[in-house]
């Protein structure tokens, strides 16, 4: 406990699923969190959720596919914590991420990467100021293990997350001056519960999909801590040896 005492995280697509965990791990461990997500209900539960367990949070309204509530939103973060020491980049927008190659269109293509790299990118430039002043940024950015093998059915959505780790290999070596980490994690998690059920994950080493809470969220909490900070540019694959090193 403790690992993140003093320290102020925003966590992007923190309403439900992987982002929720993280955000709820963050608090346990001492961070004040800004709880951002697309709607209001998802944020109040999320930020309700945190400060009856004990802990700070502060909830901002934000679709990352429009470039100006960015800004808007980091200001808001700033003005109520005076700082900003870990971005977790988890927000994207999934409702469209299927299309083969011939039929991919323009159109469909570009939502995935204004909810994805470009929305990664924007929230990255808000922070940096803020991370490069913290002495110790953090920057967790999410990428997909389809992308690394090229799922078919998927173009779109591979597409958009190969650009994300194409983005933070190249903000680690150019940020590493600042003493600002950036790493991607590429999960496979149980992010839509029991109503639903789907076959384990195949070439899966252990044969399951991960739990955001015990499998993905201490992940991220990793890369957001101390234990960390010789770690950047990196892809960690917390998918129950799906890929076993494929990725790097």
């Amino acid at each position: 406990m403790g690992r993140l005492n003093g320290k102020v995280a925003i966590v992007t697509g923190a309403s439900r699923g992987i982002g929720r965990a993280t955000a709820k791990l963050f608090a346990a461990e001492g961070a004040k969190v800004a709880i951002l997500s697309r709607t209001a209900e998802g944020v109040e539960r999320a930020v309700t959720d945190i400060v009856e367990a004990g802990g700070t949070a502060l909830g901002v309204v934000c679709d990352v596919g429009e470039t100006n509530r960015i800004t808007a939103a980091v200001d808001k973060v700033v003005a109520a914590y005076g700082r900003i020491d870990i971005l977790v980049n988890n927000a994207f927008d999934g409702s469209a991420v299927s299309s083969s190659v011939i039929d991919l269109s323009v159109e469909q293509l570009q939502r995935n990467f204004d909810t994805g790299p470009i929305a990664c990118l924007r929230f990255m430039q808000a922070c940096y100021p803020y991370l490069r002043e913290s002495g110790e940024g953090r920057i967790i950015n999410f990428g997909s293990m389809a992308a690394t093998s090229g799922l078919a059915g998927y173009g779109p959505y591979n597409m958009a997350k190969e650009a994300v780790r194409a983005l933070t290999r190249t903000a680690a070596r150019e940020w590493g001056a600042d003493k600002i980490t950036v790493n991607n994690v590429l999960p496979i998690a149980d992010t839509w519960g029991a109503a639903e059920k789907h076959a384990p994950p195949p070439m899966s080493a252990l044969a399951r999909f991960g739990s955001p809470e015990e499998d993905i969220a201490p992940v991220v909490l990793f890369l957001a801590s101390k234990d960390s900070q010789f770690i950047t540019g990196y892809s960690l694959t917390p998918d129950g040896g799906a890929i076993i090193d494929s990725a790097r």
